[in-house]
């Protein structure tokens, strides 16, 4: 698997849009949060490549990205408050997405 080399955008918009297929269902408010943060010819990007990857392959891309750019406590605390704002966006926060969240949090932090 060829690890990408992500600007901290991309690396945000790939997490967003595997954590809004959390529950399976990526809902038209859950992609507008994730336009709102990138421009839609990077979202098409990202989508792309994140259709071909797998689960396992997404996760080693996203524990990579953030030790690429050396996340700190503030920059992870506000990407998860991003990854909640994009969950409650469609109106609700199913255990399938609360799961994701406690998930990511573990791994990431």
């Amino acid at each position: 698997m060829k690890q990408p080399h992500w600007t901290k955008e991309e690396l945000v918009a790939y997490i967003l849009l595997y954590t809004a297929h959390s529950n399976f269902d990526e809902a038209n408010t859950e992609k507008n949060v994730i336009i709102s943060k990138v421009d839609m010819q990077t979202f098409q990007r990202i989508h792309d490549e994140f259709d071909k990857d797998n689960d396992y392959q997404s996760l080693q891309k996203i524990i990579q990205g953030v030790k690429d750019h050396d996340y700190d406590a503030d920059e992870l605390k506000s990407l998860f408050t991003d990854i909640k704002t994009l969950f409650l966006s469609d109106g609700e926060y199913d255990i399938l997405e609360r799961n994701m969240f406690l998930y990511l949090k573990k791994i990431l932090s």
